[in-house]
């Protein structure tokens, strides 16, 4: 049996597929047989009206941001592009809504479409009012993102886990709620395996998916510090961080594999581990320390003639500001 895509029906299909999910307010689109105009219905929340063809209208300033939104970052220079639009055009989808119990309504698919009202000075937007799950308002506002492109792969990783998390369900029953294949899924929930500080860097689009997957590969963390810093120092690309990142492994995986058994664990004092790690950070390549705070010594490895380079002029420019 063919596997059903659900983003090849569009967004107004998925959602109107889903009854058992949704309530729809109709009332206040009906029309009466003596009148074009609506009559106005005690069942529509305070704050939405509805014009004589039946859409439903609400100030944006009373929209508030859907708890369950997946996105967290939005192009200020693509919002500014849609606020231009929307001055000349006004907003032509609907913007669906759910009441918020408070005057309020979240904004469950359209949060760009109500940052440009806002922007745009509309002091009303059409709207389509529904109510729906807490998973299933992720669910919906996931996939309007996913169909127009705009999540940023932690956001859509993030997005992912948290359907699992609030249905319990697993990665192959997200991936067909959302339309996507399995190993889309796996791929993207794998990210957030990344430190904090390397998601950002994706979600910043400062680094791209593809240099996260070379990071992922990296067995040893202090490794994978190491290949994050070239990336961003060096600009390399996805392909020399992938054969950077297989040269780091050199012996690591034989490691992983002999210490399987009996995890080696770091006894050194915490606060000297941390001076590893900053010199990882300073230097951007390998670095090892031997001994504790009244002796010791310090390896830093380079693994090519940019990495030599780059080691001397930080260790000579920090001599030459100090005299």
């Amino acid at each position: 049996m063919a596997k059903k895509n659900g983003l090849g029906k569009g967004l107004g299909a998925l959602l109107e597929d889903n009854d058992a999910d949704e309530e729809f307010i109709q009332s206040a689109t009906k029309r009466t047989s003596s009148s074009k105009k609506l009559t106005s219905s005690s069942n529509l929340p305070k704050g939405i009206t509805a014009d004589e063809d039946g859409t439903l209208w609400v100030d944006p300033n009373l929209l508030k941001p859907n708890p369950r939104q997946p996105r967290l970052y939005f192009d200020e220079n693509a919002l500014a592009e849609l606020t231009e639009s929307v001055k000349k055009e006004g907003v032509l989808s609907p913007i669906i809504i759910e009441d918020a119990g408070d005057g309020s309504f979240y904004i469950i698919a359209g949060e760009r479409r109500t940052r440009a009202s806002r922007a745009a000075g509309l002091t009303r937007v059409p709207v389509q009012l529904r109510k729906y799950s807490d998973s299933r308002k992720l669910e919906v506002a996931l996939i309007e993102n996913i169909q127009r492109t705009d999540l940023n792969p932690v956001e859509e990783a993030l997005a992912y886990y948290q359907i699992m998390e609030l249905e319990g369900i697993k990665q192959e029953d997200v991936a067909e709620k959302v339309g996507k294949n399995r190993s889309t899924v796996a791929n993207a929930i794998r990210l957030l395996k990344l430190p904090e500080d390397m998601q950002k860097a994706v979600a910043s689009g400062e680094i791209s998916a593809g240099h996260a997957r070379a990071l992922l590969s990296v067995v040893a963390p202090a490794d994978q510090r190491v290949l994050f810093n070239r990336i961003l120092e060096q600009g390399l690309s996805v392909r020399q961080a992938e054969e950077q990142s297989k040269e780091l492994n050199g012996g690591s995986r034989s490691r992983k594999k002999d210490t399987a058994k009996a995890p080696v664990v770091d006894t050194r004092d915490p606060d000297y581990i941390a001076i590893e790690k900053k010199f990882i950070e300073a230097f951007g390549t390998k670095v090892q320390m031997k001994g504790d705070f009244n002796k010791g010594s310090i390896t830093i490895d380079y693994f090519t003639k940019d990495d030599l380079d780059r080691i001397y002029n930080r260790i000579m420019g920090e001599e030459e500001s100090s005299l």
